[in-house]
């Protein structure tokens, strides 16, 4: 097994120009007015990103003892905020994609010193935690896709609502449900993270590593530091109520309550303790123990909205099976495979992808790279009416039943011929949810609509051509704004997801039907992540790993990307690259600033109510190409990249 070697990163930095290539940029096909007055990336920049190189010399460090696998901290540079161009990256052996090159470079030096796709994710998803603070981490939850090369296995580590969380969690004392933001920033919304017990049990199948070796970067990064980017200031700097919780003020602002500025050291020794904990001890350290107590505390104690959850609430959360049975659709030439319920995501895209199929499209669906009106058109029709099945229908199946008795009875073809009947020449307005079950559709209450946002991608491929697809969450940004130092009494900690205000926070809706998706206890709240990955139908081999951040937007960019790859010829990049658009079942959104004026004057004169806004996904894709390689995408609207060899 091939060891990492530690350096200082001055030593880091002299030894640059020695390092070699791990993986070539290509430049996507010419899509200059796509990208007019887009900031590029240079080639020298990208080059700066990468780590420095991996050898057989074993770091005489204390963390490299205790885990029996050194790491090297690769440089820093700072990361430009907005849309920042990509290139893509072309690999022959492995690639690793992740939204922060920190996290990446995690995920490859793992894969270099002899571990899987899933030892990598590991890596990745512990150091996304302290980089990354406010899209995911160990006090959330994540859905992990996996190819062994003959099966796709699905892990669902969800998290929980406590045993005392009843159906009027978020209602005020006069029966209406709270603000969104106030049930957001509060104890109630915490669920029992399921990120590290998931996690233990994928490891426990496909693991390589010892499970405390792929520990080793996050430790290291947390003890010695990392230069906070422009991105995650502008985050810190814009989210007043962080300031509010005494852990996170101490850790990320100043005495005056002003952030830390771009590139100053962070360290979050509190984060680095818990971690060595858990690595040394395994998940007992996290659910039972010091960490529990602490994590429960912080709940129980909230000012204002103190929750329910206790101890015994998360000692029982990895007493199960977190193994689920993915779904795997068949679409063109390909295998789609998602993630069942309490996911909404494959559910939805393999929807509006169905029905899209079944309706006539037009020759040329691209003009200059820019989705046309005629085809965003049938793609919104098509996002209505999967959007209202799925606030209808879709909720944690061990609560509730699927129409029909099979979720697959929402993609079942005859059903998805009906549905795209619907669609004509305007828009429908608000669709209605379809009734591949009477009985059911009669008793069900729709899903009202609230915000969800947040959350981060992982897509791997190691050298044994294993694959991974995991969306990693703790909701809203930085969680429910509660972080813990897990018992450590040290600087730092982890943020607590918010992840129970994705149940719906009223019970039943305007008609007094229960909601399937309202709160319960012990119950997994719905969720819109959409790790996917695709297959060749025929022969059965890997196509590509993908899926995105974004909340409900998850869906449409996971979809976009998944079109883009498979009917539009594009490569990951390009995929990626594509303007985004999305429809909830009300007005369509694109964009800013990324569609022309025609395309938006010709889907109102359909009868759309079109709303540009950031929409800010951060898609992650690796594809196998024709000659056997590997081509990573990394969405330009965040900080990610792709590294392999």
């Amino acid at each position: 097994m091939t060891d990492i070697q530690t350096r200082s990163p001055l030593d880091m930095l002299l030894g640059l120009a020695r390092r070699p290539s791990r993986s070539r940029v290509v430049r996507p096909r010419s899509l200059s007015a796509r990208l007019a007055g887009v900031v590029v990336l240079a080639v020298l920049a990208l080059a700066a990103c990468e780590p420095a190189e991996v050898d057989d010399a074993v770091s005489n460090s204390p963390i490299a003892a205790d885990t029996g696998v050194a790491y090297e901290i690769p440089p820093q540079p700072e990361m430009a905020t907005g849309y920042q161009e990509k290139p893509g990256w072309a690999t022959e052996e492995f690639a690793v994609a992740a939204a922060n090159p920190l996290a990446t470079d995690a995920g490859f030096q793992i894969i270099e010193a002899g571990g899987s796709a899933v030892d990598a994710a590991i890596a990745v998803q512990m150091v996304l935690t302290l980089v990354e603070p406010q899209s995911s981490g160990i006090g959330g939850g994540a859905f992990l896709m996996h190819w062994d090369g003959n099966s796709v296995r699905a892990y669902n580590g969800r998290e929980t609502a406590p045993s005392g969380a009843a159906e009027e969690l978020f209602l005020d004392d006069s029966g209406e449900p709270l603000p969104f933001g106030d049930a957001v920033r509060s104890g109630l919304s915490v669920g029992v993270p399921g990120t590290i017990a998931m996690l233990a049990q994928a490891h426990g199948d496909y693991g390589r590593l010892d499970w405390a070796q792929l520990f080793r970067p996050a430790i290291t990064l947390a003890e010695e530091g990392f230069q906070i980017s422009p991105r995650l200031h502008g985050l810190l700097e814009a989210d007043q109520s962080l300031r509010n919780d005494d852990i996170a003020r101490a850790l990320y602002y100043d005495e005056v309550g002003d952030p830390h500025p771009v590139g100053h050291t962070l360290r979050n020794p509190a984060l680095a303790q818990v971690l060595r904990r858990v690595a040394d001890e395994g998940i007992e350290a996290f659910y039972r123990g010091e960490v529990a107590e602490a994590m429960v505390e912080r709940v129980r104690t909230h000012p204002e909205r103190p929750g329910p959850m206790t101890v015994d609430d998360v000692a029982a959360y990895p007493d199960e099976d977190f193994e689920v049975d993915p779904i795997c659709t068949p679409w063109r030439s390909y295998e789609l495979c998602g993630f069942p319920p309490p996911s909404s995501g494959h559910l939805a895209v393999a929807q509006m992808l169905g029905i899209l199929e079944e309706v006539e499209t037009p020759e040329v669906p691209l003009d200059n790279a820019i989705p046309t009106a005629d085809w965003l058109h049938l793609y919104f029709e098509a996002a209505r009416l999967a959007f209202a099945d799925r606030n209808q229908y879709v909720a944690d199946p061990r609560f509730v039943d699927p129409p029909a008795g099979s979720w697959e009875s929402l993609l079942d073809p005859q059903y998805l011929a009906s549905r795209a009947a619907l669609v004509g020449d305007r828009s429908m307005g608000q669709a209605q949810p379809g009734t591949p079950d009477e009985l059911q559709e009669a008793a069900a209450g729709v899903h009202p609509e609230q915000p969800d946002r947040g959350t981060s991608h992982i897509s791997i491929v190691d050298r044994e051509g294993f694959s991974v697809s995991m969306t990693t969450t703790i909701e809203s940004g930085f969680g429910s704004r509660i972080m813990t130092d897990g018992g450590t009494g040290l600087g730092g900690g982890f943020h607590l997801n918010n992840e129970l205000t994705d149940f719906s926070l009223t019970p039943r809706d305007d008609e007094g039907r229960l909601i399937a998706n309202r709160v319960e206890p012990g119950k997994r709240p719905r969720s819109s992540m959409a790790p996917t990955l695709v297959l060749h139908r025929e022969r059965g081999d890997f196509v590509a790993s993908v899926g995105s951040p974004g909340g409900a937007g998850i869906i449409h960019y996971t979809a976009k990307a998944l079109v883009g790859m498979l009917d539009w010829g594009l490569n990951a990049q390009e995929a990626i690259d594509v303007p985004n658009f999305a429809n909830y079942n009300g007005p369509s959104a694109l964009e800013s600033g990324r569609f022309p004026d025609q395309v938006i004057q010709a889907l109102e004169a359909r009868g759309h109510q079109v709303n540009e806004s950031n929409m800010t996904s951060g898609l992650q894709a690796i594809q196998r190409t024709e000659d056997g390689g590997l081509f990573g995408g990394a969405d330009p609207r965040r900080e990610g990249i792709v590294m392999g060899r």
